[in-house]
This record gives C-alpha cells, sequence and structure tokens, in this order.
C-alpha cells in the first residue's frame, strides 16, 4: 500500500506539471487513482450554492454552516465520482470518435454566438480553448457512461406507484380551497389614497349593478392576473396573506367582498375594510417573525370603528382591494389519478440515485481513492 502510494503522489505530481505549486498552496481534497480534486475545485463548483445559502440565512450563521458543510460535501462527491467515472471509461478500453467531440464543440460555439465570442468569455474566466474543449470532452464521456450503468430501462409499475401513493398521503393533502377573483389597485403616493378609494369603490358599485367582476379585473386591474380576468384559479389559505384569507375563506361561493386596503411594512401591516359609502369599519393588524422560514403572519389586533377619523391612527393605504369567491372545495386529498406522473418522476429519481450509488461504489472498490 505504501509503495501504491508513493506511486500515486509520483504520479500525480508529474501530470501537475509547472502547475504543482498553485495546487499545493491551494491543497488536494481527494485522489482517485492519478487524479486530483482540489480545494479550490470543490469551493468553486459549490459557490453557486453557497450564494444562495448566503442569502437564505444572512441572520443565521449556524444554520448557514451547517447547510453549507453538507453542500461542500456533495460538490466534494460529485467531482470526484466525475473522475471515477472518466477512469472508468479509460480502463475499460472505449473510444470516442473526435467527430462527436467537435460536434458538442461547435454546439456550444453557435450557443455563445461565435467562437470570438467564447474565445473571450473563457479568457475572462481564465481558461484557455483547449483546456475548455477537454471540458467538454469529460461532460460528453461522464454523460454516456451515466446514461449505460444508470439511466438504463427502468420499469416504475403501477402497483409501485399505488404502494407510494398510500404510504405518503400526507405529501397530498389539500387544505380548504377557494377559486377566487381578485381586483389590485396600487397606490402611487400618499396624496392619491382618496382617488384610489373612490375608485375602488365606483368599481364595487358597477359590480353590484351586475358588472362582470372579470371584466372590471381586465380593464382596472394592476396584479399580475388583470390579462385572466384577475382569475388566481384554486388557492389555499397559506397562498394568500392571513388579512385576505380572514376576509376570503369567511364568503360563500358568488359572494364577493367590499372594499379592502392593505398598510403597512412586509413585517408589520394593517388590512382594512370598508363599508358602501367608503368609510373604514374594520382593522386587523398582523406581524411577520423575520426569524422564521414559513414567515407565518400572526394576528396581534383586532380594531372596529364608529367613524372615519377612528382610523386616522393608521398607516396610509398601499394597496385596495376586490375579491370575488367563484367556488369552494373542502379540504381533501389529491386522487391518485392527479399525482400519479408526479409519484412516477419521483420512484424514477430514486432508482436512478440507487443506481448511480452502486455504479460510483464499484468504481471506489476498483479505484484508490482517498479523502485529505
Amino acid at each position: 500500500m505504501k509503495v501504491l502510494r508513493a506511486t500515486v503522489v509520483a504520479i500525480a505530481a508529474g501530470s501537475l506539471g509547472g502547475l504543482l505549486h498553485a495546487e499545493l498552496v491551494d491543497g488536494i481534497n481527494a485522489i482517485a487513482h492519478d487524479s486530483v480534486v482540489t480545494y479550490r475545485e470543490v469551493e468553486r463548483y459549490a459557490l453557486p450554492a453557497r450564494q444562495q445559502l448566503a442569502r437564505q440565512y444572512s441572520t443565521r450563521s449556524d444554520m448557514f454552516e451547517k447547510e453549507f458543510s453538507r453542500i461542500r460535501s456533495q460538490s466534494l462527491e460529485t467531482l470526484l465520482e466525475r473522475q471515477l467515472i472518466l477512469r472508468d471509461f479509460e480502463t475499460a478500453g472505449y473510444s470516442l470518435p473526435e467527430s462527436v467531440i467537435e460536434d458538442a464543440v461547435q454546439e456550444e460555439i453557435d450557443r455563445y454566438g461565435g467562437r470570438t465570442k467564447l474565445t473571450k468569455t473563457l479568457q475572462a474566466d481564465g481558461m484557455t480553448f483547449e483546456k475548455f474543449r477537454r471540458q467538454i470532452r469529460d461532460q460528453f464521456i461522464v454523460r454516456v457512461l451515466r446514461s449505460k450503468n444508470v439511466q438504463q430501462e427502468i420499469i416504475i409499475s403501477p402497483h409501485k406507484i399505488e404502494t407510494y401513493y398510500l404510504a405518503h398521503q400526507d405529501d397530498y393533502k389539500l387544505e380548504d380551497e377557494i377559486k377566487l377573483r381578485m381586483i389590485v389597485l396600487r397606490v402611487p403616493s400618499e396624496s392619491e389614497v382618496p382617488a384610489v378609494r373612490q375608485l375602488a369603490q365606483e368599481i364595487l358599485g358597477r359590480i353590484k349593478a351586475g358588472a362582470a367582476f372579470s371584466e372590471m379585473a381586465s380593464v382596472y386591474s394592476q396584479g399580475l392576473q388583470r390579462n385572466q380576468g384577475g382569475d388566481w384559479g384554486w388557492v389555499e389559505r397559506k397562498t394568500l396573506s392571513a388579512g385576505l384569507a380572514a376576509i376570503a375563506f369567511a364568503m360563500k361561493p358568488g359572494d364577493h367582498s367590499g372594499v379592502i386596503s392593505r398598510a403597512g411594512t412586509q413585517t408589520d401591516f394593517w388590512f382594512c375594510e370598508y363599508d358602501n359609502a367608503g368609510k373604514p369599519t374594520l382593522a386587523r393588524h398582523f406581524v411577520v417573525d423575520p426569524e422564521s422560514k414559513l414567515k407565518k403572519e400572526s394576528l396581534v389586533e383586532e380594531r372596529t370603528f364608529q367613524n372615519a377619523g377612528d382610523a386616522a391612527s393608521l398607516p396610509p393605504p398601499e394597496e385596495f382591494y376586490l375579491m370575488l369567491v367563484e367556488e369552494k372545495r373542502t379540504a381533501h386529498v389529491k386522487p391518485l389519478s392527479d399525482v400519479q406522473e408526479e409519484i412516477e418522476r419521483t420512484l424514477l429519481a430514486q432508482e436512478q440515485a440507487r443506481l448511480q450509488k452502486q455504479y460510483v461504489n464499484r468504481l471506489k472498490k476498483k479505484t484508490y481513492v482517498r479523502y485529505f
């Protein structure tokens, strides 16, 4: 074993040549036969995930470190597996026509808009065209061998799908739902609050007079669903902000709301209801725990008003809403027919992961592998 390890180090040193010093300063994270995976390569591979985690856990350094440690370990294994598969290609005596690689490289050149643009991009990343070509070749080999050893014909039987469905009923539960339409009116500035509130009252009056809610939404709404007549489709309570959900889920099919406003920040806000004359009648105050992953909204207080002056202490509205509940359905479990394709994809991914692990373990048994 000592002789083998010495040979591995000697071969690695010879293959790295003039770059050996830089790699040693960087540090070797793992060795697979005569190929090395460096700490820098792992960090670079994991960089996108690191950036996402940094945003997600900006105030939780402990969670960031825990999650990034897991991601980094996965990145190391992915890069090590790539080296094992490339060695398998070489030792198994496979060959790859140069024309195949040329075609793959040309696809990349076309995707970048020409060789000149690609070369400039590579130079900005400190990479030569030959190294880029080698990467394309390696990626192609890894994809082909994974397909040969993992992406083989996998049959997911109806019995497996049904068994999985019965064992994971909680995953397919739906809470109470409503089929919702909404009109959203934004307030450009505080001085325009009365005008926007008046417009909301006028729209409400037209709806009461028989105008179609969908037509009013198509004309006036500033929400993303305007072109669909304000149609949100089927929504669960958790889809809506708590202030809107409290109103919408108390309505019956065919009912529309009165005018509603929202005021405040993303984590501290009020929802207010108005009567037919445009006077505030009820306001609910909600806060969100910024440390909560689910961003759960909690009701802090509820106020009723006898006259408009009672609501003067509330922050100025930023949006006004009108809602229509078209249909309702109670909590239920999605039928198997609705989730069959989803389950099949899940089982297929699980089986592919199992075969991938099995394939890599076989490669590790016949290749010298060491972690540092």
